[in-house]
């Protein structure tokens, strides 16, 4: 007889079995804690996306005023290889509006700029006084030499941008933003202003307060 035989072999597969099943609990146990720890980890491996400007702002500034109109000015930059049109611009200090100037009867005008400002693929478009120029219609604050003026642009895809001008006296054309905006040709930094400047009168786009 082999008293021990059957009963020796169950209990040899019972004791394997007990011993694999410990491990794998533990194995289980184990892994627990390093999966959350591993998920910040490949979160914080993924690169951050920095969206880049729509255009290169160069040298932003606007003209200091203590009340009606002003007007900000720089150089747009456009690097990509497409045309880019800025449709608006927007500031605390005052509505805004993109204006041009242009001949009309013989007269130099100011007016609303239609269908934006086109930035050539490439290509630089210059914001200036006595020609293109983002207009502060109605300041509701003034705007002292030194003050910081943050814009926002938006662009005809709807994408928009933030920069930064400081605000500066100057006189180099004798603009006059006041209402019916009108101003001097460029080079004409001798000649008075828009109230001494004959045949020099604008045609405002909106009504500023008086």
């Amino acid at each position: 007889m082999r008293p021990t035989g059957p009963l020796g072999s169950n209990r040899r597969p019972s004791v394997v079995l007990a011993t694999a099943t410990a491990l794998l609990a533990l194995g289980i146990a184990g892994c627990g804690p390093a999966d959350p720890a591993a998920a910040p980890q490949s979160s914080a491996s993924a690169p951050a996306s920095a969206g880049a400007g729509v255009v290169d702002i160069r040298d932003p500034w606007v003209k200091a005023a203590d009340k009606g109109m002003t007007a900000a000015f720089g150089t747009l930059v456009n690097d990509s290889d497409a045309d880019v049109t800025l449709t608006g611009a927007t500031t605390s200090a005052s509505s805004m509006e993109l204006h041009e100037m242009t001949m009309k009867d013989g007269k130099m005008v100011m007016r609303q700029k239609e269908g934006g400002i086109v930035i050539k693929a490439k290509g630089t478009h210059v914001l200036e006084p006595g020609g293109d120029h983002l207009m502060l219609m109605d300041l509701r604050q003034p705007v002292k030499a030194g003050d910081a003026l943050t814009v926002t642009l938006t662009f005809g895809d709807g994408r928009t941008q933030q920069f930064t001008a400081v605000a500066k006296p100057f006189t180099g054309a004798q603009e006059s933003y006041a209402p019916g905006h009108g101003a001097p040709m460029p080079g004409m930094s001798g000649q008075p202003g828009m109230s001494g400047q004959p045949g020099m009168s604008g045609q405002p786009t909106a009504s500023p307060a008086s």
